[in-house]
């Protein structure tokens, strides 16, 4: 392949491939060609010109295929563009010598194709370069067009397009002539023709003026019979074609105009024409006469669906604006349409049409209009209603003899009508308030006279339009329940008005799960009451009695979708009516068949009917309630039902057949809810039941050949190629389903089922369509034998299968065809169920395998489709090998022998279904008989369909063969690409199925294809492939070719170049492309824009929310580099106002264009350059879609880069944007739309959380967000207005609490304006239940109230710590309400408490509900509860500490109480009791709901609310009262302790257990305060001896796991001391794995957590008797010590970490515990105390490897603290004694001053010691190194502050030493101290110029001298005296002294004071 990329052909490498691989080579190397020859160097090109021509012509003679003819002719015109143009008439006469040619054999077809497209190429390009020629050129295509076979028409029309596209007006000589001979080919036999006629006239049109001025009827005429008989293709390019036509003879092109003066067509005038297609059909005018007024001859549907899509084409190409101007007409126009008798003449009929035009007015005002001007065509529908509605009201009236047929007329218009005006307000959603609001339209006034109207259809859609309104404006949701309701009791004598309103009533019940914020409870109660009032009097009067009966059925089946939580207080008369409908016995049911006339059997049946579809929707909405018990109560009704329906036929023969239609709708609901229950609920019916099922669908007792709907979605959705149901994805799905085979397919419409009216609207439907009656039973039979079938005894089945075969063969014709179509329909059915484990024995099998058989060479390609698919799926169940092979086998046989179209595709998909569904591994023993049967199938020529069969299948076996077909992938690739290369693309399907296989290959060969070897050729052939699809016609081929690319672009990303793909992407919009061309212009905005533009033109939901998926993608990748793009996008999008928000300035040429054309614009109202925008603003959907873009955006900015939110880092950063931002969400948050204000308000408070704490740089201490205050408060302000809906307040309150929260504003009056809008709100809470007028449910009322709540919880939290030092003053604000605020949280958590109890305590809750709650919402009301209730937990557990429980408030609370909270019992005597009463339910509270809370924390609970809660705990526990409950009751701080430790196990957070180490603190104190209690007052009762065994262990020192206090929490603590240090685990550190770790600096939060525990540790021996506390204390020194080994490490300041100061406290608390004063312990706390030292020691041996950087000082002040405290254990004990004088003697020798100087101060402390036992050895040992070391300094004197704090902290233990000595050894000791002294003393000279620390130390030195000398004047003389030489150098320094000035004297004399104090200091002083 790499030789095929060259300038010139390679054709020596040409001529050594084999022949099979040249097409492809040349194909190649011409894809190259095309890419080189626009960008390569002019020269070089003209140098090889005349070669690079001689190759290219010669291959036009070579019969390339299509693709290669396309690229050929490309070429060579892109070839003569770039170079010169001497030769190209001589090339051009070559090729037109080609098309004349008479040799007409097909194998020279392909050469006179590729001439032909090199001509439409030439003239394609170069236009009127080629001058003159174009006639001769023209007349030779003519000609060849007339003897032509179909490909060649199609394609030398594609050629003529060309042509006429490149000469433009110049060829108008020809035109006329194309005319001529285009037109007789519009109806040609082959529809590839038709399309390209039909294009080829679309280009015409362009010029030729006569086609829309007069030749106008006759287009029109042409257009409409080329629909006749056509298929989707054709009539999707002839509506364009009829469409554009009239669009321009209305509004003519400019230039066209100029030429010649034409007489432009009136809109009438068009309209007309368009019409007569609609109502006609292509019949002509003149042939029609007689049948016109015979009525007869119905208008073919295609050419109805055709007329309809060019009504739209019409439309969208006039544009948006003329849309808006021309409405009125258009409207009346269409709505003629639908009411003219030719449109309606049977009910199927009618029902089409009105689909036609609904289509025709949802694809244009849908997509065309913006919301200003939905809102005025809105306007025009209603006038149209109400205009329509008072005719009919006159006509009634007026009891003219027409009235009938005006009514039906009438009927069609509303439904249109009203169907449209719902779909307008529903898209519209909240921005159609205006339509509702203004009385001069009277929405909802019109609508609602419908519900008057005669015809029952016309009723429906009046409901319809009031559901749609109630699901886009909530609000009205409750009042028109209300008003109908009403209507209903005033007008109970009205036929109309009961069955109108109760559908209106049905319908807004069946919108309220569209609702969220639902409907008041006591609306259930007020359906219930109507329609029980509704059944009880249907029997009274006999005119109403039907109406009656089907209204009340039909409001309580809508209740039913109003869910269990409401039907459940209904349940017990909704029984009861069920038991009442239905005889009870045989005996009634007999009796009952002897009585009645037709009319009252016609009323029981549809009572009947009624009843089960309530009991459908039962079943359906509420299968929580379906108890084993509910379900045989409702069998009883079933059963008899299934009864009755035997004796229906008996009734109907003596009554007449217009009860057949009754017995139906009986039967459809019968199997509807059968199909919904359990089948072993039925078990005993099965017999009767399946007779009648099989009956149903045999059409046995059915004179029509009705057929089922299903089969289609039971084939598998790929199948869909083959059956041609890829017009299910397009975009005239809604019409294009009329044309589909099966019986009224396409024409559902409410008033086949008007229970449907409150069903869930299936996905993709605007409104639901049932289909009519007879389909509609059909297809439940259908589905109920499928779920019956599996549960069927083998006999049974047997039986089926036969009777199948047998009515089969009975049938002929038409007929057959039907009966064979549901009965395969039945057995998919049956197939695809899942619990059908097995088929059956042998004759099962053998049955049902010659049913299938037989269907597979059936004539219906839908049929084959169904039995390949049945074959699959039986192959599946049997699921043994034998059973499989013979199915192959017979279809290998039947392959091979056949010769017909009709066998071959069946069982070749057959073979494809047989792979499908078992696998590659159970067929693959068949592969290599099925793969070279299907390739060789494959090849066929003659039959394109056995081609897309055969190719359809391949592609199935390859999916399923995985790795097994590896084997075969290279020829099946080399057939792929040569079929590409030459089958026609006019045969798009076969197209299709390549791009499948290929597809398939590719993810066969998956990651290989990266190779370099062998696999290239396969790579580059698949990528050829793509290419070929990539350049076809049909959308779904190029779809193909983009997966294609995709797959190869994941597998080998570097072979693949995807940027040729951006451009079409767009159009697709990156999914399958859905038959639309789009016109796009990528301007500035880039592909987002125009993405961003298409929400707002799309309907399409699919598409829309890929278009969103797609924008998604998009912004997670280049929104943080193209920050300022992106948010102006968003921003536009928002700001929407004007109507062309996106179009960007035109470049300046263009407006130099404009000014030419101005002359031309004066002759029509809209420019060209209008059309092409799209003129409609975003709509509100795009833009909620806007809002959220702008919270991702955030959000990925902050994961991107945090100096997004610093402002003095200022690149294009998000902080710049900050204005624009909050301007965003201040536009959304203060829209019409309810959805986009809560998108606003959420990227308000994300907006507010994110930029809190940015500080504004100009301005130091204040931050960025200060200026935008009024903004915040604007936005806000309006979602607390009254008739805000719950959500949006609910959401509002939280941004509230932000704001306060958030501390931006410390200003309290500019915090006003905020805190005013919550406490607006927390009025509405305070007025309790029920007392405003309800619009929507209370479980929307609930979640407003507790958002309140939660609100004010949080501003109270944020606002204790914030403004404790501002001006807010908290009492003042919060204090007023606090009170009245408490209750309502109190009351609040005690909902919240009863809610979380258990499913089996519910008979505990109060009737009535709760403070905010009622007990009909309680499901959804818990939602809310759990979203709000941990601030305010946190919240009360604050006031209550802080007002000791609440006290204060007792006392008047018994009086005020307020009806909701719970009164206290008036004038109980002792208040008091009931304040401690009440302290003990509040600790109660709660203790539960935080407990119950943190056992199981939810995993979506998000940590926030963790941390609230124990932050309640600590907070609470910090209050006396509650610290003497929770001591009182051990065994719930036990629990407590035991759900923390659990809590530390599943959250890790350290925030989280610093928190939890605080509430066990809390707790340990608490217990601590008990005991102490407890002691005091024994003591006062003077039981002094029992007193030791107090405490936790008693006198045996056990205690108990699960009951003791002190065990849970050593349990806690161990827990987190061993997370954080793992080596305090012997077993880590023994085990061999694990390698020593080096005690290092642990986290800033470990570090306060291992503290905080080792504080705890140390208390709990305080909380046990001296036996217990014997019990713990070895494992508590254990770890402290521990602690203090792995964390004692040095830092580079010298401080002392947390942990370490923790332990050394902990040592001491310990050791100096009264412990140690219990005779009966003493041995054990001795060995106890000896043994913790001796760790000590232990561990800080010096010289360690695994400690090199240990803390010395921390380990001898541990050692002090020991000798200090436990001095009588120790003394004595010569081992420790040594080990601490070594230490010691280490700490002297260290290098480090600093440890030097902590040493000399801690053995002053030993020195110092009251027991001299302990103290004289450490004297004896240590004070000669020491007085050694001082003698040393006069040597090397201090050079540092630390060395010499050193000597000074020695000299100072050695005048103690010289204190604490006898009298009698003072000399001796003063002969040490006065000469070391006095050596450190400076003589004068020196002095001046000695450092600054050398003069210290003389200071220091001299100071002491003279302190000394007055304290032991004796001794002092003595030692002087001795040595003279000391006395002089003393006494020169004291007169220097003296000397200097008596300021400095005063100056010095303050030093020695400061230098006393040691520079180290410890955090807490140990001594």
């Amino acid at each position: 392949m790499e030789l095929a990329h060259s300038l010139l052909l390679n054709e020596d490498a040409l001529a050594q491939i084999t022949e099979a691989k040249r097409p492809v080579f040349i194909f190649e190397w011409l894809r190259f060609l095309d890419k080189v020859l626009v960008a390569a160097n002019k020269v070089d090109v003209k140098e090889k010109q005349k070669k690079l021509v001689e190759q290219l012509t010669g291959l036009i003679s070579s019969a390339p295929g299509p693709p290669t003819r396309k690229l050929l002719a490309k070429n060579l015109a892109t070839l003569y563009s770039i170079g010169d143009t001497f030769t190209v008439f001589q090339t051009l006469d070559k090729c037109n010598d080609i098309i004349k040619s008479k040799d007409d054999t097909p194998a020279y077809l392909p050469t006179k194709l590729a001439a032909v497209a090199c001509v439409g190429a030439f003239y394609e390009k170069m236009g009127r370069m080629l001058g003159s020629s174009f006639p001769d050129t023209i007349n030779n295509l003519l000609k060849a067009l007339k003897s032509a076979e179909s490909q060649g028409r199609g394609e030398i029309l594609l050629s003529l397009q060309k042509v006429l596209s490149g000469l433009g007006g110049a060829a108008a000589s020809c035109h006329r002539d194309i005319y001529k001979n285009a037109r007789s080919l519009l109806t040609d036999r082959s529809m590839a023709v038709r399309c390209m006629v039909a294009k080829c006239l679309l280009e015409l049109q362009n010029e030729a003026v006569f086609m829309w001025t007069t030749e106008l009827e006759n287009m029109a005429t042409l257009c409409f019979k080329a629909l006749e008989g056509s298929n989707y293709g054709v009539r999707v390019a002839v509506a364009k074609l009829l469409g554009t036509v009239m669009a321009t003879a209305l509004m003519p092109k400019q230039a066209a105009v100029m030429r010649q003066n034409v007489k432009r067509a009136t809109l009438e005038e068009v309209l007309e024409l368009m019409a007569t297609g609609f109502l006609r059909g292509g019949s002509g005018f003149l042939k029609s006469g007689g049948e016109m007024l015979k009525g007869g001859g119905s208008v073919s549907r295609e050419v109805r669906v055709g007329v309809t899509q060019a009504y739209v084409v019409f439309v969208t190409t006039l544009g948006g604006q003329w849309l808006e101007r021309n409405f009125a007409t258009f409207l009346s126009h269409v709505l003629d349409l639908v009411s003219h008798p030719r449109a309606t003449q049977t009910h199927v009929e009618a029902v089409y049409s009105r689909r036609c035009v609904s289509f025709m007015l949802r694809a244009t005002l849908g997509g065309l209009l913006g919301e200003k001007a939905q809102i005025a065509a809105g306007k025009e529908i209603c006038q149209a209603i109400s205009k329509q509605m008072r005719a009919v009201v006159n006509d009634i009236s007026g009891e003219n003899k027409a009235g009938a047929a005006d009514v039906s007329a009438s009927q069609h218009v509303m439904v249109c009508a009203l169907k449209e005006l719902g779909s307008l307000v529903q898209s519209l959603s909240a921005t159609a308030s205006p339509l509702i609001q203004e009385p001069s339209i009277g929405l909802l006034e019109t609508v609602t006279s419908v519900l008057l109207h005669p015809s029952m259809a016309a009723r429906l859609a009046a409901a319809w339009c009031l559901r749609c309104v109630a699901v886009a404006l909530p609000y009205q949701l409750t009042p028109l329940l209300d008003r109908c309701a009403e209507r209903i009791n005033n007008l109970k004598s009205s036929p109309e008005a009961v069955s109108g309103y109760s559908f209106a009533m049905a319908a807004l019940l069946g919108g309220v799960h569209q609702c969220p914020l639902g409907i008041p409870h006591s609306k259930g109660k007020l359906v219930v009451s109507i329609a029980e009032d509704l059944l009880r009097t249907a029997a009274q009067n006999s005119r109403l009695s039907l109406q009656r009966t089907q209204a009340g059925w039909l409001l309580l089946g809508a209740l039913m979708t109003l869910g269990p939580s409401l039907v459940r207080y209904h349940l017990p008369k909704m029984l009861l009516l069920w038991r009442n409908v239905f005889p009870r016995s045989q005996k009634e049911l007999e009796a009952e068949k002897a009585r009645g006339d037709s009319f009252t059997w016609q009323v029981t049946l549809e009572g009947r009917a009624g009843a089960l579809c309530a009991m459908r929707s039962f079943v359906a909405h509420c299968p929580e309630l379906l108890t084993e018990d509910v379900i045989r109560r409702l069998m009883t009704p079933i059963e008899c039902a299934m009864t009755m329906m035997s004796h229906v036929p008996a009734i109907i023969k003596v009554h007449g057949a217009h009860l057949k239609a009754s017995a139906a709708m009986v039967r459809l609901r019968l199997y509807d809810i059968l199909a919904l229950l359990p089948p072993k609920t039925y078990e005993g019916s099965f017999n009767a039941l399946l007779r009648e099922l099989v009956a149903e669908f045999t059409l046995t007792d059915n004179s029509a050949n009705t057929t089922t709907s299903l089969l289609r979605s039971l084939c598998h959705y790929d199948d869909s190629v083959l059956m041609g149901s890829w017009l299910q994805e397009t975009d005239h799905k809604s019409i294009e389903d009329q044309l589909q085979p099966n019986s009224a397919s396409g024409s559902g419409a409410l008033e086949h089922d008007p229970s449907s009216i409150y069903l869930r609207v299936p996905v993709g439907e605007a409104i639901p369509g049932p289909l009519p009656l007879g389909v509609s039973v059909i297809d439940a039979s259908v589905a109920l034998f499928g779920v019956v079938f599996p549960h069927v005894s083998f006999k049974h089945r047997l039986q089926m299968l036969d009777h199948f075969a047998e009515c089969i063969k009975q049938a002929k014709g038409v007929r057959q065809q039907a009966v064979q179509l549901n009965i395969f329909t039945a057995v998919l059915s049956a197939l695809k169920v899942r619990k059908l484990s097995t088929l059956g024995p042998e004759e099962v099998r053998k049955s049902a395998l010659a049913l299938v058989m037989g269907a597979l060479d059936n004539p219906n390609p839908i049929l084959r489709c169904a039995a390949g698919e049945a074959l699959g799926r039986m192959a599946q169940v049997v699921g043994e090998a034998t059973f499989i092979a013979r199915m192959a086998q017979t279809s290998f046989d039947k392959l091979k022998s056949a010769r017909d179209v009709v066998s071959r595709t069946g069982h070749s998909l057959a073979l494809g279904c047989l792979h499908r569904y078992v696998g590659g591994i159970g067929s693959g023993q068949h592969l290599k008989t099925s793969v070279s049967i299907l390739l060789a199938l494959a090849q066929d020529g003659s039959s394109h369909e056995v081609q897309t069969w055969a190719l359809h299948s391949l592609a199935l076996i390859v999916d399923s063969s995985g790795p097994m077909y590896r084997g075969y992938v290279e020829p099946t690739l080399s057939l792929v690409l040569t079929l590409l290369l030459t089958v026609p693309p006019s045969h798009t399907e076969v197209h299709q199925c390549l791009g499948r296989c290929l597809g398939a290959l590719i993810t066969t060969v998956g990651p290989e294809l990266q190779g370099n070897s062998t696999i290239s050729t396969i790579r580059s052939s698949c990528l050829v492939g793509c290419a070929i699809m990539q350049d076809h016609s049909d959308s779904l081929v190029q779809a193909a070719a983009i997966s294609c690319l995709q797959q190869l672009h994941m597998f080998a990303p570097r072979h693949v170049n995807l940027s040729s793909l951006v451009p079409s992407l767009t159009c697709y919009c990156v999914v399958l492309p859905l038959q639309r061309s789009v016109n796009l212009n990528i301007t500035e905005t880039g592909l987002e824009g125009v993405l961003f533009g298409m929400l707002d033109r799309e309907t399409d939901r699919k598409l829309c929310s890929d278009i969103h998926d797609t924008l998604g993608h998009m912004l997670s990748s280049l929104a943080v580099e193209k920050l300022s793009h992106w948010l102006k996008l968003c921003k536009d999008v928002l700001a929407a106002t004007t109507a062309v928000a996106f179009e960007v300035e035109k470049d300046e040429e263009d407006s130099e264009k404009k000014d030419e054309m101005d002359d031309d614009t004066m002759f029509t109202g809209l420019g060209e350059d209008d059309k092409s925008k799209p003129s409609v603003a975003p709509r509100w959907v795009t833009r909620v879609f806007a809002a959220d873009c702008l919270c991702r955006i955030i959000l990925l900015c902050e994961n991107a880069d945090k100096a997004h939110f610093d402002l003095a880092t200022a690149r294009d950063l998000l902080v710049l944007h900050l204005s624009d931002l909050i301007r965003m969400a201040f536009m959304a948050a203060t829209d019409h739309s309810n959805q986009l204000r809560m998108a606003g308000l959420q990227a308000l408070e994300d907006i507010i959380k994110k930029f809190a704490s940015v500080p504004e740089p100009e301005f130091p201490g204040h931050v960025i967000l200060e200026q935008y205050q009024a903004n915040v408060g604007a936005a806000l302000r309006p979602a607390f207005s009254p008739d805000t809906p719950s959500d949006i307040t609910a959401k509002a309150c939280q941004v509230c609490s932000t704001w306060i929260g958030s501390g931006v504003v410390s200003d309290l009056n500019d915090l006003r304006r905020v805190h005013n809008l919550l406490v607006s709100s927390l009025d509405k809470v305070q007025a309790g239940k029920g007392s405003s007028s309800q619009l929507y449910s209370e479980s929307a009322t609930t979640m407003e109230k507790l958002a309140v709540l939660k609100a004010w919880a949080e501003v109270r939290l944020k606002t204790v710590p914030h403004f404790v030092h501002s001006a807010y003053d908290d009492e003042e604000d919060l204090g007023a309400d606090l009170p009245s605020l408490s209750r309502l949280w109190l009351a609040m958590l005690r909902d919240y408490a009863l809610l979380t109890l258990p499913a089996e305590f519910s008979s505990q809750l109060p009737p009535d509900g709760g403070a905010f709650y009622t007990p009909e919402t309680i499901d959804t009301a818990r939602l809310h509860y759990r979203s709000s209730w941990a601030p305010v937990l946190h919240a009360v557990a604050l006031w209550l500490s802080s007002t000791g429980f609440g006290a204060a408030e007792e006392k008047e609370d018994v009086t005020s109480a307020p009806s909701k909270a719970p009164a206290l019992p008036q004038g109980a005597p002792s208040t008091t009791k009931t304040v401690e009463e009440s302290v003990k339910d509040r600790m109660h509270l709660m203790l539960g709901v935080s407990i119950e809370f943190l056992c199981f924390p939810r995993p979506e609970e998000p940590i926030e609310h963790v941390m609230s809660c124990l932050q309640a705990l600590c907070t609470l526990l910090e209050s006396p009262c509650a610290k003497t409950h929770i001591a009182e009751d051990q065994l719930l701080a036990v629990e407590l302790l035991n759900v923390l430790h659990r809590l530390l196990l599943t959250r890790d957070p350290p925030a989280v257990q610093l928190q939890v180490t605080a509430v066990v603190q809390e707790t340990i104190r608490a217990a601590q305060d008990h005991l102490q209690r407890q002691k005091t007052s024994k003591e006062e009762e003077g039981e002094k001896d029992t007193q030791p065994s107090q405490g936790e262990g008693g006198d045996t020192g056990e205690l108990v796991p699960g009951k003791s206090l002190v065990f849970a929490a050593m349990e806690l603590l161990v827990f987190i001391l061993v997370r954080h240090l793992p080596q305090l685990n012997t077993r880590v550190r023994e085990s061999p794995s694990h390698a020593p770790l080096r005690p290092q600096r642990l986290p800033e939060e470990s570090a306060r957590l291992v503290a905080n525990t080792v504080s705890i540790l140390a208390e709990l021996p305080s909380l046990c008797s001296p036996a217990g506390s014997m019990t713990i204390l070895p494992t508590v020194l254990f770890l402290i010590t521990g602690v203090l080994r792995e964390t004692a490490v040095k830092t580079s300041d010298n401080s002392v970490p947390v942990p370490v100061s923790a332990a050394l406290q902990g040592i001491k608390t310990i050791i100096t515990s009264p412990l140690a004063r219990v005779e009966s312990m003493q041995t054990q706390w001795t060995s106890l105390v000896r043994s913790s030292l001796a760790s000590v020691l232990e561990y800080s041996q010096p010289g360690k490897a695994d400690t090199p950087d240990m803390d010395e000082v921390s380990m001898l002040t541990a050692i002090t603290l020991f000798l200090l405290s436990a001095s009588n254990e120790l003394v004595g004990v010569t081992v420790l004694q040594k080990g601490c004088m070594d230490r010691f003697r280490n700490g002297l020798n260290s290098s480090d001053p600093g440890v030097q100087a902590r040493c000399y101060q801690l053995l002053l402390s030993v020195f110092q010691h009251s027991s001299r036992a302990l103290s004289t050895p450490y004297i004896h040992a240590l004070a000669p190194l020491m007085v050694e070391k001082l003698k040393a300094v006069e040597r090397s004197r201090p050079g540092t502050a630390a060395e010499l704090q050193a000597v000074q902290e020695g000299i100072r233990v050695l005048e103690n030493l010289v204190g604490m000595g006898e009298e009698q050894n003072r000399v001796q000791l003063l002969a040490l101290l006065v000469p070391t002294l006095i050596s450190y003393l400076l003589d004068e000279n020196a002095i001046s110029s000695a450092p600054q620390v050398s003069k210290g130390l003389h200071d220091f030195a001299l100071q002491n001298l003279m302190r000394i000398g007055p304290l032991y004047p004796a001794a002092f003389k003595i030692v002087i005296g001795a040595a003279p030489e000391l006395k002089t150098r003393l006494e020169s320094a004291i007169r220097a002294n003296q000397a200097s000035s008596k300021a400095k004297a005063a100056a010095r004399q303050a030093q020695p004071t400061v230098q006393a104090a040691p520079t180290i200091k410890l955090k807490t002083s140990f001594f």
